[in-house]
């Protein structure tokens, strides 16, 4: 804990608290204090001008990460025969119908994506409890709920990343791992930033973009100007 700590303190020291950076920089930043033993997550959080409490406000969506995410997803997917088959041909790691829903009851929860057919989501819609706050319910505007089941698969394990706007207008994600190269970071990071704006609600007025910060997971928050991605502080692209 005591080299941690030092770890931590000596990266702090080479960011000055407050000050955007140009996202190129705060890229590097963060890389050069990831200093942990294992390939730290690198993660994005953006303050947002919004209320998720109003429906209008909500913030909401998936991205296609064009350098992957670095992590190892697994995915479960309802769906019954032909369709079944294709989500194991694509890599699911669990499949079923009322029986998965009766593991996912027991609590057998070892997924991160939860993918299904349409004509299942009358067994899926009884999970709403279980699935929902911790935000695996299948949706067929994130493209969770579909017949293409293979290609549902093969983005959720290739870098699709799913975001949504918490308490306070505040959105968290991972978007790459430290031992990616500066480049491909800062693409995700771009790719990331472009899908929030343009998932902008109806309901958002003003401000919508108030601070983009990145870190490692055990790194310090480095600040990124929003204009360096793309974004001006009112969330309209600026490319």
């Amino acid at each position: 804990m005591a080299n941690k700590g030092k770890r931590l303190r000596a990266a702090r020291e080479t960011i000055v608290p407050g000050r955007p950076y140009p996202a190129a920089e705060a890229v590097k930043l963060v890389k050069n204090a990831a200093k942990a033993k294992f390939d730290e997550t690198i993660e994005i959080a953006m303050n947002l001008g919004v209320d998720p409490r109003h429906a209008d406000q909500m913030v909401r969506g998936v991205v296609q990460l064009p350098q992957g995410s670095g992590k190892t997803v697994r995915v479960a997917v309802f769906a019954r025969g032909a369709k079944a088959d294709e989500a194991r041909a694509a890599g699911a790691d669990l499949v079923g119908a009322d029986d998965l829903a009766e593991r996912i009851q027991a609590g057998e929860m070892n997924f991160d994506r939860c993918v299904a057919t349409p004509d299942m989501m009358p067994v899926v819609g009884k999970l709403g409890k279980v699935l929902g706050p911790r935000g695996l319910m299948p949706n067929p505007k994130l493209g969770s709920v579909t017949m293409d089941i293979k290609g549902a698969v093969t983005a959720a394990k290739g870098g699709q990343v799913e975001f949504r706007a918490e308490k306070a207008g505040i959105l968290h994600a991972g978007i790459g791992k430290a031992s990616f190269t500066a480049e491909a970071i800062l693409e995700n990071l771009q790719a990331f930033v472009d899908a929030v704006v343009k998932a902008r609600p109806s309901g958002a007025k003003g401000t919508f973009i108030n601070r983009i910060a990145l870190s490692s997971t055990h790194g310090p928050g480095v600040r990124v100007d929003a204009g360096s991605v793309g974004a001006d502080s009112a969330g309209a692209q600026t490319r």
